[in-house]
């Protein structure tokens, strides 16, 4: 797992505002701990509403910056610490200008 990549992760069932079910997320952590014996990852969840494109921060990314199958928003409002064992499989990674733009909105 590497700091810009995108995996599918499940969350389970959301409680409130919180992310939920089956989604990507950003990895947005230090790649010296993803390599590390730390057994969780520091991610932003990703969503296909459109509509938080619009709030600040959030970061639009196409299907073909992220090679998912949706146009879709990283929320950056929504960062989450996930064990290791949540994450599914890589659906791709992030082009570096984008990675750039969540930082930014960070």
């Amino acid at each position: 797992m590497i700091r810009g990549e995108i995996w599918w992760v499940d969350l389970g069932i959301p409680f409130g505002s919180e992310p939920g079910f089956k989604r990507p997320v950003l990895i947005i952590q230090d790649d010296s701990f993803n390599q590390s014996n730390i057994n969780t990852i520091v991610s932003i969840a990703i969503t296909s509403n459109l509509n938080l494109s619009e709030a600040p921060g959030n970061v639009f990314i196409s299907k073909k910056d992220s090679s998912l199958s949706k146009d879709s928003v990283i929320n950056v409002s929504q960062i989450v610490t996930l064990d290791k064992e949540r994450f599914l499989n890589k659906a791709g990674k992030l082009k570096s200008n984008k990675l750039g733009k969540v930082e930014i909105g960070l």
